[in-house]
């Protein structure tokens, strides 16, 4: 757009992008002092005019363009239009706010999290370190990311906190909240704060154990199996909920699975120690039983072009919301009966109820023995967890198939 074309002031925002260089720089007027800036290189930029306290006439840059579009460089001129009326300085009142922004900028929440999150990495290893960022990203700085973290109420908090409640996320919600509350003694203990909004709040959250862990009876449990089989919605979902059923996985674990930690030929998964956030310990061997290679074979089929199993659907670089399973479970009628990690606790009972060794099973869990036993203890069992696994996978297909009678004989070999 040529400046012959201006068609009216103040100038409109096609005018401002459309504006074309020329062989000199030159200045456009906005309106009451205010111009738009144009260099022979293409930038742009806002300048206003204005008479010093000592009456000479003057100019004060108030952004580059489209940074600082024309209604906030408008603002911008006014208020310092105003301060040159009351004899000031404009160019003092514009350090003063841009010095009042700076702090305001450094005391929202996110600024703060970001600063407790720094504080904390030398005690954490890389996954646990992008596993709070990324819940502090998707569940917090959304709302509270831009607010000063002072003015934060803790009805404000209650509020959030109980939205997870009842996306299902209990234990993402527990921990959300304790990371928020450890922000908050940053700003505590260093002078910034001097209450905690997060402090009682969790008195009057549901704990999150007894409804995360939810699951089936065995009576129950062929029903679950078929409508999982018939799931209608995204295959690649339904070919997860079958993996859950018979790995005994923590849902997180198989959510952010990589193929790269798959050996189908040797039916191994090994889920690194890195993933598994723990600084010290084991990588965790999973045995897969055939009806898993065949569950993996066909899930690769549809995302094996991507590093992890289930890829996000706008972002195929980070995994499927966390609540994927879970909804899944409620689309079939399950809600608050069945949760993914409830598929652990059926896999659990069914296990010792069939007497097969308890070390073994605490193994397949990745559970740690209590006291000294779990400091010396790290078999892993992988050869009789192999066996106990495929198991558990034809014992789960005679259910689906109605070819089991319930009742607790004793081990199956």
């Amino acid at each position: 757009m040529k400046r012959s074309e201006i068609k009216r002031r103040p100038l409109s925002d096609t005018a401002l992008a459309g504006l074309e260089p020329d062989t000199k720089e030159y200045r456009e007027q906005d309106g009451n002092g205010l111009y738009f800036r144009v260099k022979p290189d293409g930038q742009k930029s806002w300048q206003l005019r204005y008479k010093t306290p000592a009456g000479k006439w003057s100019w004060l840059g108030l952004g580059g363009y489209p940074e600082v579009g024309g209604a906030l460089a408008r603002q911008k001129a006014s208020e310092l239009r105003a301060d040159a009326a009351e004899g000031k300085n404009p160019i003092a009142t514009k350090q003063a706010r841009q010095a009042a922004d700076l702090a305001a900028s450094n005391s929202t929440f996110e600024s703060l999290a970001r600063e407790w999150h720094t504080s904390r990495l030398n005690s954490w290893d890389a996954g646990t370190a992008k596993r709070v960022m990324g819940a502090l990203e998707r569940h917090v700085f959304p709302t509270f990311g831009k607010r000063l973290y002072t003015g934060i109420l803790s009805m404000e908090w209650m509020e959030l906190l109980r939205g997870l409640e009842q996306q299902g996320i209990l234990e993402q919600m527990s921990r959300v909240r304790a990371y928020c509350k450890d922000v908050y003694d940053l700003a505590r203990v260093t002078g910034r704060a001097v209450n905690n909004p997060l402090e009682g709040v969790h008195k009057f959250l549901a704990s999150g154990k007894a409804e995360n862990y939810a699951h089936v009876s065995l009576e129950e449990l062929p029903a679950l199996l078929r409508a999982i089989r018939s799931y209608p919605h995204a295959k690649d979902v339904q070919l997860g909920l079958r993996l859950l059923t018979m790995i005994a996985v923590r849902p997180s674990e198989l959510r952010e699975a990589r193929w790269e930690e798959f050996d189908l030929n040797k039916k191994l998964w090994t889920i690194p120690v890195e993933r598994k956030g723990r600084k010290k310990g084991l990588e965790h061997l999973v045995p897969l039983s055939r009806q898993a290679i065949e569950i993996l074979e066909e899930l690769r089929g549809l995302t094996g072009a991507y590093p992890l199993l289930f890829p996000g659907r706008s972002d195929r670089t980070k995994p499927r919301s966390d609540t994927v399973f879970l909804m899944a479970l409620r689309r079939l009628g399950y809600e608050g009966r069945q949760t993914g990690h409830g598929f652990r606790h059926i896999a659990s009972t069914i296990l010792n109820e069939h007497e097969f060794d308890a070390d073994h099973v605490e193994a397949q869990l990745s559970h740690k023995a209590p006291g000294v036993r779990g400091i010396y203890n790290k078999a892993q069992y992988l050869t009789q967890r192999t066996t106990m696994m495929q198991w558990y996978a034809d014992y789960l297909d005679r259910l689906e198939k109605g070819n089991v009678i319930q009742g607790n004989f004793g081990k199956v070999v």
